[in-house]
């Protein structure tokens, strides 16, 4: 098999057992082997590789053999940072980050990449020309652009600017014909020009178009199951390229827009060989202002109170998180020199006597404001620290960058932390990506907090406050023969409360393994059986990416709790390519 595959590609095929063990791990509790990793050179590979698995399953199925081995699938893969096992997978990984990462093009704010490009590299071009992608992630020093068109990522400063299916202006996407298609906006009433699975799409969001409408979640962001309700569209946007000269004297107004379909899906409905992204002016100066909460109760108000601001980030960590920050103070100290150590040390003496003379905070909120000038930002915290006085908080401006830095490297930095530091347990993100509506807080919180206190775990809990995003993330011994069992039980839980508040399973890290059994308990059946059609239009082989967002029957690699029980990674990875 492997010399056949050799045959088609100018790129490489890996089946050696240090390659298998290195990418039967992402970022996710999971460890998948896979049969191969292949290394595209550029997108006429790709198109021959899912023309060869095509062939090859049927083949299998025309012999009679129904043997899961004889099939063949495909998981895309980048920096291999995905928390969900979405860039894992049972039989071929392809992997972009060796050859297919080059700049393509670059005209004033839009810039087109390969998916393999790392984001790192990305900003460092475009912040030459002072402007900036906002969507980035808090890993955005280890992750790839085709990662964050998979899974529609977002991080700090979503809450004012957005997620990446915002920035999407064109692609270039491989389907599983084999053949590569420009997916870019097009007039409602241009739909009949297009290609089968555009028609089919647009038939099946027609046809069911109330329904699909009312499922959407009634949150600020959402990476759960198929954005199914973003395809169809009012025409708003100047970025729409040849929609705006091509709508009939404005009688029809709707764009369709595959792009807001495959952004998010990770990889199940197509593979995105180019990525054209709009990028914003990226502000000059910004400021920090840390505001202490001893209590829960006002913070769905606190909220209220600054969103009208108009803040870059409005982001938070718990008590548990600065405890940790705290105990292993040394770990913030190593990279930043003896000048550095004191500096850093000496700027935490206000919090050390606030916390000598109030306690810890429950939660402590970081609001940054960005401006043109220095005086721009800094107007704004004056107006934050005079709107919410009334709520008796000590609040803190920061007076530069290395003050507002420390509270980031907290906030940052408590993952690793925990992962490095407790002997015998490794972090579990499996209800790692929660959101609410910030006026449930308050409750929600609370209740949160007591699920979680029925179990002997430690934990911290961090994330945006603006949106009502939360990450848990807790640690497990993963020797222990109950830790599947908590796993599943807690994670039904803690899903079910969020449910029961409106809210989402995931915003930003996207279903992959770990909450694909869960789609139809947060959508009910209808939907779920819209999301089952939709990946039987573009994959009906199920060659992409399987067991991710829908288990289907044929070469089905996960999308079941029984497949979460069984692939737990007992042993804790090596990081690698970000992971």
């Amino acid at each position: 098999m492997k010399e056949e595959i050799q045959k088609i590609i100018k790129g490489e095929v890996d089946d050696s057992d240090e390659t298998l063990k290195k990418y039967s791990h992402d970022a996710s509790i999971f460890e998948i082997r896979p049969k191969f990793v292949i290394f595209p050179k550029d997108s006429e590979d790709v198109q021959n590789l899912v023309k060869f698995v095509t062939k090859n399953n049927e083949d299998v199925k025309n012999k009679g053999l129904h043997e899961k081995a004889d099939l063949l699938s495909i998981t895309c893969r980048c920096a291999g940072t995905d928390m969900s096992g979405g860039a894992i997978g049972e039989s071929i990984i392809l992997d972009f980050t060796k050859y297919m990462n080059k700049l393509i093009s670059f005209q004033e704010n839009t810039i087109t990449v390969q998916p393999g490009m790392f984001y790192r590299d990305f900003e460092k071009i475009t912040l030459e020309r002072g402007l900036i992608l906002p969507c980035y992630t808090a890993s955005k020093g280890l992750n790839a652009m085709g990662g964050m068109f998979g899974n529609n990522s977002a991080g700090e400063r979503t809450l004012k600017y957005g997620k990446t299916e915002d920035y999407i202006i064109e692609s270039k996407v491989v389907f599983t014909d084999g053949v590569e298609r420009i997916i870019k906006s097009i007039p409602e009433n241009q739909i009949s020009n297009q290609d089968e699975y555009s028609k089919k799409i647009f038939e099946l969001v027609k046809n069911n178009e109330e329904e699909i409408a009312q499922a959407k979640p009634k949150v600020h962001k959402n990476s759960a199951g198929y954005y199914l309700w973003n395809l169809i569209r009012n025409f708003s946007s100047p970025y729409e390229g040849e929609v705006a000269s091509t709508r009939a004297g404005g009688v029809n107004n709707k764009v369709f827009d595959l792009n807001k379909l495959l952004v998010g899906s990770q990889g199940t409905l197509g593979i995105a060989t180019e990525v054209t992204f709009k990028l914003v002016k990226n502000p000059k100066y910004s400021k920090l202002v840390a505001v202490f909460m001893t209590d829960l109760e006002p913070l769905g108000r606190l909220v209220d109170e600054i969103l009208p601001l108009n803040p870059e980030t409005l982001e938070t960590y718990d008590d548990k998180t600065m405890k940790l920050a705290v105990k292993f103070f040394p770990d913030f100290l190593k990279t930043k020199g003896l000048i550095g150590m004191i500096k850093f040390m000496w700027s935490f003496l206000p919090e050390l006597g606030m916390m000598i003379t109030g306690g810890f905070p429950k939660m402590i909120l970081l609001v940054e404001f960005a401006g043109d000038n220095e005086e721009q930002a800094n107007t704004q915290c004056i107006k934050l620290k005079e709107a919410i006085k009334h709520f008796n908080l000590k609040v803190h401006i920061t007076k530069s960058d290395a003050e507002a830095g420390k509270y980031w490297d907290i906030r940052r930095e408590s993952f690793n932390l925990l992962r490095k530091h407790v002997a015998n347990k490794r972090t579990a993100p499996f209800i790692d990506d929660i959101i609410v509506r910030p006026e449930f807080l308050p409750k929600f919180i609370p209740e949160l907090n007591k699920i979680l206190g029925n179990y002997d775990i430690t934990y911290t809990i961090a994330g945006h406050a603006g949106d009502g995003n939360f990450h848990i993330i807790p640690l497990m011994d993963f020797t222990r023969p109950d830790t599947a069992k908590i796993i599943l039980e807690l994670g039904e839980k803690v899903y079910d409360l969020v449910l029961r508040y409106h809210g989402s399973i995931t915003a930003e890290h996207n279903d992959g393994i770990v909450r694909t059994p869960y789609l139809e308990k947060m959508y009910g059946e209808r939907i779920y059986n819209l999301f089952k059609q939709t990946k039987t239009i573009f994959d009906p082989n199920n060659i992409l990416n399987p067991g991710k967002k829908i288990a289907l029957s044929g070469n089905g690699q996960g999308g079941t709790k029984e497949y979460i029980a069984s692939h737990l990674a007992i042993e804790h990875p090596k990081p690698h390519h970000g992971v």
